[in-house]
């Protein structure tokens, strides 16, 4: 816990060092936003952050996609996408910058029920982390992710995703949080509090069965009430197939502004090996040369042991 205060005390005073200009941006929209439509919408990304990052130097590739089974049978607003048997997605690549940096790029797509294929822009993102998370009992870290948007999507253009990860993992259990809060910029932009959970035991390394939580509760001004919220419950499986990664999972709408069953499905993998967690370095009892191999000795003062022992 106190490695976590010291880290976010750092954090701020980085922000207040370089006064960057979109913390000014994000407190505008923060005191003026308003405009929430309330009702639910399609995504393209159903995941809870776990903090875990591409090694430096490592590419991966990850492809999101989900589909309503039962949905929303209205948009969000006037033209947008109906929920409804939509399915929507997006491929996620990923570079490791830092043990505690990773860079993203999305380019989201829908299918609507109709057939009609749409495309939403771009995405980046920008995800800071506690280094080794996977390893860690207590892991955390933020991300940040900046969107344009195509009018079926979003009443605003730009969009700005503020996610932190707090995590506890012990005795082949984890509970993680992300209080996710996004904003959109514009005359028809908002502040929504949207958080997501998750909680999943491990049975091995390469399986875990567990329930994650996605929530959207309104502007943070002031929730929304319960029935205009959106509250949906996932089963979620996380298993290995050769080198590919899966998370898949059924989820169940609690209120009549969520999508009443909706299907999940994220596969990914890496595209290069990156950089070692940690050096590799023989101890220097091994690198000694030893005469009888015939290898060349790497010291003169190897040399001249290996001499002295040798009677020369």
């Amino acid at each position: 816990m106190v490695s976590t205060v010291v880290w976010l005390q750092d954090l701020t005073m980085t922000l207040r060092y370089r006064r960057m200009p979109w913390l000014a941006a994000i407190a505008l929209v923060l005191s003026t936003a308003r405009a929430y439509s309330g009702a639910c919408s399609v995504t393209d990304e159903i995941q809870v952050y776990n903090a875990e990052i591409a090694k430096v130097g490592q590419w991966t590739v990850q492809s999101h996609s989900n589909f309503a089974i039962s949905g929303c049978k209205e948009p969000a607003f006037p033209g947008g996408i109906v929920p409804n048997h939509a399915l929507n997605g997006t491929p996620e690549f990923a570079y490791g910058v830092a043990p505690w940096l990773e860079l993203g790029f999305y380019i989201p797509y829908s299918v609507g029920g109709n057939g009609t294929f749409y495309a939403n822009g771009a995405k980046l993102r920008q995800l800071f982390v506690s280094p080794d998370a996977a390893k860690r009992e207590f892991f955390f870290g933020v991300n940040f992710e900046e969107s344009y948007a195509s009018p079926p999507f979003s009443q605003t253009r730009w969009n700005m995703e503020i996610r932190p990860i707090i995590g506890w993992r012990k005795n082949n259990w984890e509970f993680i949080f992300n209080p996710i809060v996004d904003i959109g910029f514009g005359e028809d932009g908002d502040a929504t509090f949207a958080p997501a959970a998750r909680l999943a035991r491990s049975f091995g390394e390469n399986f875990s069965l567990g329930i994650e939580y996605y929530a959207d509760l309104g502007p943070l001004q002031g929730f929304e009430p319960w029935n205009q919220q959106q509250h949906n419950v996932f089963a979620v499986v996380d298993f290995k197939i050769g080198r590919f990664d899966i998370n898949a999972g059924i989820g169940y709408g609690l209120t009549p502004n969520s999508d009443r069953v909706m299907a999940k499905m994220i596969v990914g993998t890496e595209l290069n090996e990156g950089a070692p967690d940690k050096p590799t370095e023989r101890p220097k009892l091994q690198r000694r040369t030893n005469l009888s191999t015939g290898a060349l000795p790497l010291t003169a003062s190897s040399l001249s042991e290996a001499m002295l022992a040798r009677g020369f």
